[in-house]
């Protein structure tokens, strides 16, 4: 079975928005697959942490091995996550965050989900974004 772009980015997704003790069951399947991935929780005041969003979704796809370290792994994490970010930033302008990012790779298909809840005293919103990058094949 060939895995495409599609297959990475539905993966992304449901990384996304699992709990933390679906995550590490859903990384091994997905493993078995053939599509690495990683996923990092975050939260704060949405455009003060835009930065640190980006910076953690790196050093999680480097640390399990979704890309290497190089600047070319690293810079297609970073302008898949920055994309995933500007679909939600009209929402949440002013407003804290909290969720999970998730990076998911194969071949030349990486994927960036950011799944998060806007909150505003208790009426949370929530939102997803996706950004999709072509990176060189291992």
């Amino acid at each position: 079975m060939t895995i495409e772009s599609i297959d990475v980015a539905k993966a992304a997704i449901k990384l996304a928005i699992s709990t933390r003790d679906e995550e590490k069951k859903l990384k091994e399947e997905l493993k078995k697959s053939g599509i690495k991935a990683a996923a990092v929780d975050f939260g704060g005041d949405y455009f003060s942490s835009i930065r640190k969003i980006i910076e953690r979704a790196i050093i999680a796809a480097k640390r399990e091995g979704v890309i290497p370290d190089t600047h070319l792994g690293e810079g297609a994490v970073a302008g898949a996550a920055k994309e995933a970010l500007a679909q939600i930033s009209p929402r949440a302008e002013g407003f804290d965050v909290g969720g999970k990012i998730a990076i998911t790779r194969s071949g030349e298909h990486l994927s960036v989900a950011a799944f998060f809840a806007i909150g505003l005293v208790h009426l949370n919103d929530v939102v997803i974004g996706l950004g999709h990058r072509s990176v060189y094949a291992d």
